[in-house]
């Protein structure tokens, strides 16, 4: 069963793919296709790592407090923790 937000990706993937299709390799489709090559890969961090896709949403959207800038920095860190953990899922399946 697909969750919605899959299929939110495979639509932004879909996207991608035709926008490298229709633009030249180089300087213009690094331009014309960055909007949705970042919107593809923050929907797969954000199903990935749904929790600390959020927090890091959240404390890291604007300057603040140290408090604030501190639980940014916290935010990154378990984002950067259960990204790894996917990776290495991911790697150990492919033996």
């Amino acid at each position: 069963m697909r969750s919605s937000s899959s299929s939110s990706c495979d639509r932004l993937q879909e996207a991608l793919l035709n926008c490298h299709r229709r633009m030249p390799e180089g300087p213009a489709r690094r331009s014309g296709c960055r909007h949705l090559n970042k919107a593809l890969a923050e929907c797969v961090v954000g199903e990935a790592c749904p929790e600390e896709y959020e927090a890091v949403r959240s404390f890291c959207s604007s300057g603040g407090t140290s408090l604030k800038r501190k639980q940014c920095e916290e935010a990154q860190f378990s984002l950067s923790l259960c990204l790894s953990r996917h990776q290495r899922d991911f790697e150990q399946q492919q033996r």
